[in-house]
């Protein structure tokens, strides 16, 4: 395969494996993941960073992956719905968002399970939000209010978020490890 001036080898460490790919400098790491990668998990939504679908983590941290460059992910550490789970073992979220049917056609779920795998780090960090009663707490109480604005970049069509913030709350409250 030859390479176009415009494309470069890049490096992206994805669920704990490195690949080379190459890829447009304009090219999204969601293009990269579905279509280099073949890692069809994440989910391409509204292709404008609106809607959540394509969330993943990076070094831990979520973001809409349909925003962000493949080539700025180098060096970093990507985790996609697909790493989540260890073996055959499902990630507390995902094990509770299956318990509390916390998904209807599923096409946002992966989006969703990774954007609140993030948002229980930022909670666990002590990171406020806008729905944060005391800011300078030293514990953050999940409350509907504080999982709903921490959530609120995660579009679900079908509208399962009372199911999503019962999964949510079910693993931050320690029911599920």
């Amino acid at each position: 395969m030859t390479k176009s001036l415009a494309e470069s080898d890049v490096v992206l460490r994805v669920n704990g494996e490195a690949h080379r790919v190459q890829v447009d400098a304009r090219t999204t790491l969601l293009d990269a993941l579905r279509d280099r990668l073949h890692l069809t998990g994440t989910n391409k939504g509204c292709a404008l960073g609106q809607c959540g679908a394509c969330t993943v983590l990076l070094d831990g941290r979520r973001v809409v992956s349909c925003l962000t460059l493949a080539v700025m992910s180098q060096g970093r550490e990507i985790t996609t719905i697909e790493g989540l789970a260890e073996g055959d073992r499902l990630h507390p979220v995902q094990a509770a968002f299956v318990e509390h049917d916390a998904f209807q056609c599923g096409y946002c779920t992966p989006g969703q399970i990774c954007s609140a795998v993030g948002m229980l780090a930022e909670v666990k960090a002590g990171w406020p939000s806008h729905a944060t009663a005391d800011v300078s707490a030293r514990r953050i109480t999940l409350t509907d209010a504080e999982i709903r604005e921490r959530m609120s970049g995660n579009i679900c069509r079908c509208a399962a978020y009372p199911n999503i913030s019962a999964a949510i709350r079910d693993v931050a409250e320690g029911a599920r490890r």
